[in-house]
């Protein structure tokens, strides 16, 4: 998904910021498979879900990104400590905002486990 909605939820700034966050994917051991899906698809619609306090299973297809992949995502990327980490400090105040919203909810759905699924 890319247009009004992922600008909207994930700006440009916001999304240089968190990129170098993001833990790195892992190669498959005996190579093949797919490609993975695109970070920043995946971040959005994480972003939508946990700021929506929608369910998992009611992620809209727009966001080009499958259910599955979008909580593996999340539970790999809670697993890191992503959402321990401060929100970078160089984001503008709006953006800063946001992130801090952002952040919050994603650490509440991941400490929640009626949430997790």
């Amino acid at each position: 998904m890319d247009g009004p909605l992922t600008k909207r939820l994930v700006s440009d700034s916001l999304w240089a910021a968190v990129l170098p966050l993001l833990p790195a994917h892992r190669t498959r051991w005996q190579g093949g498979g797919l490609r993975p899906v695109d970070d920043r698809a995946v971040f959005t619609a994480i972003v939508y879900i946990v700021t929506s306090g929608s369910a998992w299973h009611t992620l809209p297809a727009a966001f080009g990104v499958s259910k599955a992949t979008a909580h593996r995502r999340f539970a790999a990327w809670t697993a890191s400590g992503l959402w321990d980490r401060d929100v970078p400090p160089e984001l503008s105040a709006q953006d800063r905002d946001w992130a801090v919203a952002i952040w919050t909810s994603a650490t509440e759905r991941a400490s929640d486990p009626r949430h997790t699924h």
